[in-house]
């Protein structure tokens, strides 16, 4: 039975009080619509594309590298399944597997290049973040004319990847639980599970040690791009149009719930009750401002704010969970 200390030193325990404290503040500021089921379901969508793509660069920083691509991979995905199956007609899943095709290409050549050239990811996928976004642009302008192509994806489609539910909720919330589910068991009851933890340690001795360290580099780095990709196709469908600026958020927005959720940008650390708490925590504040009186204006701060304290209280978390040794009954003499 675990004690109430070891329950305390958990690495999500920081993310869940965080989670709580802002859900309080917002409830009491943001008044009854606040908590109303359309109050819930504004920061609950926001949450849910966040959080599918906020899930692999989690298991990626945890792993020690960074995937800062996915801000334009939206885009490009929304622009493929939009210029395929809108402007030119194709049946809606050839655009949807091309759209979520290209996120696993990205995703290939990133781990690729960050294998092969030993330079930091974090560099690697700001490249590849500039490049994708060019080539997303420069291609829509010569196949579509425009930098805005419309989308009727059909009824099948629309229920699947980008609908309300009871008019309030985003689909993408049963998706999202889906990608929970799957991040949940690979990292926490998988032998790849255990490799990822071991790279963000160590990943000199986790190569020595028999990982294959550059398989599960390429297959993080897929995963993040096939999400993203994900998020993007959804949202042409959601919206019945993509545009090429958009997308370019979640690029720290990830990064940030991620690091709320209490993962080391030094790798190593992490879990996907954390991550989850944390892109709750993002959205709560994301979108309870607007329902409270202050000034949206506002919110960049407070989330600014949120970020520091959140990494401040979860090294508090670790560094108490890292210290922590049990006790043990002494023998009766």
């Amino acid at each position: 039975m675990p004690s109430i200390g070891s329950l305390v030193r958990r690495p999500e325990v920081g993310s869940l009080i965080g989670m709580i404290a802002v859900l309080v503040f917002f409830s009491i500021f943001g008044g009854a619509n606040f908590m109303s089921a359309g109050g819930a379901a504004s920061w609950l969508n926001v949450a849910s594309e966040l959080g599918i793509i906020a899930l692999p660069v989690g298991l990626l920083m945890i792993a020690g590298h960074l995937d800062l691509s996915v801000g334009s991979m939206i885009p490009a995905s929304s622009m493929t399944i939009a210029i395929i199956s809108g402007h030119y007609d194709l049946p809606i899943i050839v655009g949807i597997l091309a759209a979520l095709g290209l996120g696993l290409a990205v995703g290939f050549i990133n781990g690729v290049l960050v294998i092969r050239t030993k330079v930091p990811s974090f560099v690697v996928t700001l490249a590849t973040l500039f490049a994708l976004a060019g080539l997303t642009l420069g291609l829509s302008v010569i196949l579509s004319g425009s930098t805005s192509v419309a989308l009727k994806s059909g009824p099948t489609a629309k229920l699947l990847f980008g609908d309300y539910l009871g008019g309030k909720f985003q689909v993408t919330l049963f998706w999202w639980i889906a990608v929970i589910l799957i991040v949940g068991f690979i990292l926490n009851f998988s032998r790849f599970g255990n490799w990822i933890l071991a790279m963000g340690g160590d990943a000199v001795s986790a190569r020595n040690a028999g990982i294959p360290t550059d398989r599960v580099t390429i297959a993080l780095f897929m995963s993040s791009g096939l999400c993203a990709s994900f998020v993007g196709m959804s949202q042409a469908i959601l919206y019945n149009s993509a545009q090429v600026a958009a997308g370019q958020s979640f690029i720290f927005n990830s990064i940030i719930a991620v690091v709320i959720g209490g993962v080391l940008l030094t790798g190593g650390y992490g879990s996907v009750v954390g991550i989850v708490l944390g892109t709750l925590t993002f959205a709560i504040v994301n979108q309870g401002i607007f329902y409270t009186g202050f000034d949206a204006n506002w919110a960049s701060l407070i989330i600014g704010v949120l970020l520091l304290a959140a990494v401040l209280m979860n090294n508090t978390f670790r560094t108490m969970a890292l210290t922590y040794a049990p006790r043990t009954k002494s023998r009766a003499r």
